[in-house]
């Protein structure tokens, strides 16, 4: 239990480092280029995009923002909790993953909170796809992660060590 508690502060610090990056890059470009503005990033591929979004995902929600801003401070609130308590979480690739989800929601709650939207900048030039942004990478990639995680461990028969319940 108390190691369990101590190695929830390094998950943390991997959440509030991931947020730096994400309010780092955000930050940068809100003062280096206008708003609508677009820069190549990687040719062909992914261009810098800076827009702003007042909904959720695929600005769905849109104008909502005080909404989406009560749910992200929730799930950020749970998935801190689930950190320290250990739940929903067997080892460290899934302690990894919620870390992502939460670094990911707390980064787009910054932005909800100081600036009642989230800016987003990644933007495919090869497809028609959303404009996301750093937080939104943690919150996808964790969420994908832990369903491979959850998925790979059921086929293994491998039972969440923190469900008394269940049999072993």
């Amino acid at each position: 239990m108390k190691e369990r508690k101590r190695s929830a502060w390094l998950w943390y610090l991997l959440a509030f480092l991931l947020v730096l990056a994400d309010q780092g890059v955000k930050l940068w470009v809100r003062t280096h280029m206008a708003l609508g503005e677009s820069r190549p990033l990687i040719p062909h591929f992914i261009e810098l995009y800076h827009t702003a979004n007042t909904g959720g995902a695929f600005s769905v929600l849109n104008q909502h923002t005080w909404l989406l801003a009560a749910v992200s401070a929730g799930v950020t609130l749970l998935l801190a909790l689930a950190l320290w308590r250990g739940w929903f979480t067997t080892g460290p690739f899934s302690r990894l993953c919620v870390a992502l989800v939460l670094a990911g929601a707390a980064g787009n709650l910054v932005d909800r909170v100081a600036w009642g939207q989230v800016t987003d900048m990644f933007n495919f030039t090869f497809m028609t796809f959303g404009v996301f942004n750093v937080a939104d990478i943690c919150v996808v990639g964790g969420v994908i992660g832990y369903a491979a995680y959850t998925v790979l461990a059921q086929f293994r028969g491998e039972r969440h060590e923190s469900d008394p319940d269940r049999p072993q």
